[in-house]
């Protein structure tokens, strides 16, 4: 299946705002959906309040909050689409070290698969057939056993 990631491809030091996808095994822990669908994975509404800490000095960094918020954070009810379903994965949670890229998620892709700032995008046809796969994602990893 093809995916759109980030614009600077993938990085094995991930680093916030480099636009690089993750060098990483990456697992989906729960959902945020504009509106309800079945998921293999935990998940609620997105209510407008809604956001993601991408400040490295806060503490909150890489974590949901609240907006509006005092430092950076990613409105998670877009107005394009992107996040109509997005899913939170474990990139940089535990542990979680500031400056190492935040908000790294699985979510709808532009049209085109143009690329995402580091996230991992299916196509919003693929979506809407239910078809995304929620299990871990080799993300530039070799999926074979090294011997």
């Amino acid at each position: 299946m093809v995916v759109a990631i980030g614009r600077s491809g993938i990085a094995t030091l991930k680093r916030e705002g480099d636009g690089a996808s993750p060098r990483a095994r990456i697992v989906p822990l729960a959902a945020l959906a504009r509106r309800a669908r079945p998921l293999a994975v935990p998940w609620r509404l997105t209510r407008p309040a809604d956001g993601w800490c991408d400040a490295p000095g806060h503490g909150r960094y890489n974590r949901a909050c609240r907006l509006p918020f005092p430092a950076s954070a990613e409105r998670m009810m877009r107005d394009d689409g992107l996040y109509d379903v997005v899913v939170v994965t474990d990139h940089n949670q535990r542990p979680r070290v500031r400056g190492r890229g935040s908000a790294i998620f699985v979510h709808v892709a532009r049209p085109g698969l143009a690329p995402t700032e580091g996230c991992v995008a299916f196509p919003a046809a693929v979506w809407r057939r239910g078809q995304v796969p929620l299990g871990p994602y080799l993300v530039g990893v070799d999926p074979r056993p090294v011997r």
